[in-house]
């Protein structure tokens, strides 16, 4: 499964920043879920940072996956943001070795509610995502998706993000789209001033005719070190199907425009 689009929809996530009206940074990594929260106006956000994955696969040598990610986030309102994500860099070894560009996906998140009186925040996230990348890396096909996100805010400083996706992924044999369903839950909680910790669990149909299933869940750390930068790690595994069988991430976000 492409981890692009596994990063766009199915995860349990995390809220790991405040509310939008203090000022709080609040980043999309290292998990691979979306909160409702958007960047604001004027404001641009740029997040990147490497990850390394290990798959096995039957009867072939083990896929291993290095990809330098990134996505730049631009504040059109306060409840509005455009956004460009992809992997600058891919390099897999194993039964195929390749090394190039990752696809790029274009999106936009817009937060259609804040939460009030226990009610969740609602937020609605659609993309496109462009086949600039080469086979192995790539399926050369476009897919295009939309999000539903949900966040909610949970008693002893609990917060609890929900996602929910319905992705076209583009088929070359035979020709045209496979539906796949995407689902997330999360769980997140500020453990020391400026430090959140998380941890996720997430599920995806099929990606391919005659594919598997897909459960895995990651846990991971943001560090904010300033008011517009932050640090992140997380460690992510497979429960069920073809997911890596685990996964490191580490990356660095920075908020600019001010």
């Amino acid at each position: 499964m492409r981890t692009l689009l596994v990063g766009i929809a199915l995860v349990l996530s995390c809220g790991i920043a405040a509310a939008q009206d203090d000022g709080a940074l609040e980043v999309d990594r290292p998990d691979v879920s979306n909160s409702t929260g958007t960047v604001g106006s004027r404001l641009f956000q740029l997040e990147t940072g490497v990850e390394y994955a290990r798959t096995s696969v039957a009867a072939r040598a083990a896929e291993r996956r290095f990809a330098a990610q990134m996505a730049l986030r631009a504040g059109l309102t306060d409840r509005l943001e455009l956004r460009l994500e992809g992997e600058p860099l891919v390099a897999l070894r194993g039964e195929d070795d390749a090394t190039g560009l990752g696809d790029l996906t274009v999106a936009v998140k817009y937060r259609v509610l804040d939460a009030v009186d226990g009610a969740p925040a609602l937020g609605i996230l659609p993309f496109l995502t462009l086949p600039v990348a080469d086979a192995p890396i790539g399926s050369e096909r476009p897919d295009f998706g939309v999000v539903l996100l949900a966040d909610f805010e949970l008693p002893w400083e609990l917060a609890l993000t929900v996602n929910a996706a319905l992705v076209g992924l583009g088929q070359s044999r035979p020709r045209g789209f496979l539906f796949q369903g995407l689902a997330s839950a999360s769980l997140s909680r500020e453990v020391v001033r400026s430090l959140s910790a998380f941890v996720e669990i997430f599920y995806a149909s099929p990606d391919e005719r005659e594919g598997r299933h897909i459960v895995g869940a990651d846990a991971g750390v943001v560090w904010t070190v300033a008011r517009d930068v932050a640090l992140d790690a997380a460690v992510a595994t497979s429960l069920k199907g073809p997911a890596p069988d685990y996964a490191l991430r580490t990356g660095v976000s920075v908020r600019f425009g001010r």
